[in-house]
């Protein structure tokens, strides 16, 4: 997140937006000469989710759970590599993702205070499965915090502060934690010794997948609407040509 939204979002605690112009925004977070990158910034975090506008014109900061339209809002807490623990985790809120209850387990509608959303990066988990679903590049991940973590789940952890999904097995005959991938690439295994503890962490058990829509689908089905689109209107005359073929 760009460092003025940071500081629009920790002055949206404190104070209402709406009640600030522009101009004075930016005095007190120490950008008082560029109402109109405000503005921008403003956008954006509007744009994500971040901030939200009132039916009364209030501008007001973001809080999870379920809506007065009945759509659960879930905190993207940033991304997680699927392949090497590359991607830092960071525990500040990048935005919310917006899902119906019918997409989400019951299970899960009735602890959403433990629920967030990584957004994957990488195809090492794209054999996984999920509730029927794989892990592929660019999908929405949900995790549960909570969840005991068992042999053989798939989770998020933390090495070296990077986020990584990966499938664990517990290896305590060998006193080591081993991290798998789940792909049609060949990724080796994550090795981590039970003694070092302080530079690893489970932080959650992936509870369930948010797919990326088809691009490829997508563009079919735009290719084809362009298609109809220049053919134009059937007569009737040539209903009954093709009916009677």
């Amino acid at each position: 997140m760009h460092l003025i939204q940071e500081k629009i979002i920790n002055l949206a605690d404190s104070r209402n937006l709406s009640d600030l112009t522009l101009r004075k925004i930016g005095e007190l977070i120490g950008e008082p000469k560029s109402p109109q990158k405000i503005k921008h910034h403003v956008n954006q975090l509007i744009g994500k989710g971040l901030l939200i506008v009132g039916p009364d014109g209030k501008i007001k900061k973001t809080k999870g759970g379920i809506g007065k339209s009945g759509l659960i809002s879930l905190p993207i807490l940033g991304s997680a590599n699927c392949g090497q623990a590359l991607i830092f985790a960071d525990e500040k809120v990048e935005g919310y993702l917006k899902i119906s209850r019918g997409l989400l387990k019951n299970n899960l509608i009735n602890k959403i205070k433990d629920i967030f959303v990584l957004k994957a990066v990488g195809n090492s988990m794209n054999r996984a499965t999920i509730n029927g679903k794989n892990i592929e590049d660019g999908d929405y991940v949900i995790i549960d915090k909570k969840e005991v973590v068992r042999n053989g789940d798939q989770v998020v952890s933390i090495i070296d502060g990077a986020a990584n999904i990966k499938k664990i097995y517990i290896d305590k005959k060998n006193s080591q934690i081993i991290l798998l991938s789940e792909s049609n690439q060949d990724f080796p295994p994550i090795y981590i010794s039970e003694k070092d503890g302080n530079s690893y962490l489970i932080c959650g058990k992936v509870a369930d997948v948010i797919k990326k829509p088809d691009e490829m689908a997508l563009m079919r089905n735009a290719s084809s609407s362009d298609i109809l689109k220049d053919l134009g209107e059937i007569s009737k005359e040539e209903v009954e040509y093709y009916e009677n073929l």
